[in-house]
């Protein structure tokens, strides 16, 4: 026991001696140098050796903060703002198309036209559901020397599509769709003025169903599918309703011509529905913005498809003058055309035609 005792004081009295001859001096065991002096948990570096020759053209600086040379922030700070799962569109155009002549040898008449076209569009995404509404709103006036004002264009177009998908890796998404059509004003037959041919409401067109819709991701197109989509038109008019107007059954009359039956204001249809809608960049400033709807009625009139097809073309010239070319094509085997009366009856109820209507304009366009 006594010669453990002595064998363990020995040992620390060495210990003691080493680290008192060297204070300032790493210590060299097996080797490897040691920075660094280790009491316990507490580690004390020693201090580092003086640079004794400085090459030429080093500059040494001691790093210490300073403000001199910071300048006061002049733009106003912008707080974080939670990002917003909404899409919004407002666009506001006016076009217009004049022609004027004189002493011009081959004839002409001059014209002046304008169009103004409203569009808004409220989309809203966020993983599994999507809903898109968009309104359009079209009217536009024309004049030709001789002539009195017309109607060149008249639309109030409303769409609403609210769909759900079951994970974010699916494009197809359940959806339910609403469509609404009308305008704004009067239409005629020129240059008959006094018997009104349509009117708000007159028609109104009000499609409601529900389906599936293929919306692809990074890409401005829908496709809807709806084998269930009720379509009522309204005609809300008195004397286009008892004329059985687009569709409506007609008023009943006597052999005097007297009404015995008004005719029905409502027309309520059920069959199926596709919509596409696609809208892409032809080139650097060159917009297609197209829109397709097909129905045919299951009951009724089954295989008998009414089209309405929208093609537009948007050329962007500056900022705010844009070039637009459009055209419109529509068939409803419910609007009649070449009625045939005599004697104020009708012999021939005429049939329908493939409506067109084309525009080529250059105007004002702002994005708001």
């Amino acid at each position: 026991m006594l010669k453990k005792i002595i064998v363990c004081a020995f040992i620390a009295l060495s210990f003691s001696v080493v680290t008192a001859q060297v204070p300032n001096k790493p210590i060299a065991v097996d080797s490897i140098t040691v920075d660094t002096t280790i009491v316990g948990t507490i580690v004390v570096r020693t201090s580092q050796e003086k640079i004794k020759q400085i090459p030429r053209g080093v500059v040494l600086t001691n790093p210490r903060i300073s403000f001199n040379k910071t300048k006061a922030k002049i733009e106003k700070f912008k707080w974080f703002r939670i990002p917003s799962f909404w899409d919004t569109t407002n666009k506001l155009g006016i076009t217009l198309n004049e022609v004027a002549f004189i002493n011009w040898k081959a004839g002409g008449n001059n014209a002046v036209s304008a169009l103004g076209d409203v569009r808004f569009e409220r989309n809203y995404k966020f993983r599994y559901v999507q809903w898109n509404n968009r309104l359009d709103l079209r009217y536009g006036l024309s004049s030709q020397e001789g002539e009195k004002l017309r109607k060149a264009d008249d639309a109030i177009k409303f769409s609403s599509t609210f769909a759900y998908r079951r994970d974010t890796i699916s494009n197809w998404y359940y959806s339910v769709k609403a469509n609404f059509n009308t305008q704004f004003a009067n239409g005629y037959k020129y240059p008959n003025r006094e018997r009104k041919i349509s009117k708000f409401m007159g028609p109104g067109y009000l499609f409601l169903g529900a389906g599936s819709s293929f919306i692809p991701e990074g890409k401005k197109l829908n496709l809807y599918i709806s084998p269930i989509t009720q379509k009522a038109t309204f005609v809300l008019d008195e004397d286009l309703a008892n004329a059985g107007a687009f569709g409506v059954k007609k008023a009943i009359k006597d052999a005097d011509g007297a009404i015995i039956k008004k005719g029905e204001k409502t027309l309520m249809e059920f069959g199926f529905l596709v919509t596409n809608t696609w809208k892409t960049k032809l080139h650097e400033n060159i917009t297609l913005d197209h829109d397709l709807t097909l129905y045919t009625d299951y009951l009724n009139s089954f295989g008998n498809i009414d089209i309405d097809w929208e093609l537009r073309i948007g050329m962007k010239v500056s900022q705010f003058v844009k070039a637009t070319i459009g055209t419109n094509v529509i068939y409803d085997d419910d609007i009649l055309f070449d009625e045939i009366k005599t004697d104020g009856i009708v012999t021939t109820p005429g049939r329908p035609k493939t409506q067109f209507k084309q525009l080529l304009g250059v105007g004002l366009s702002y994005d708001f």
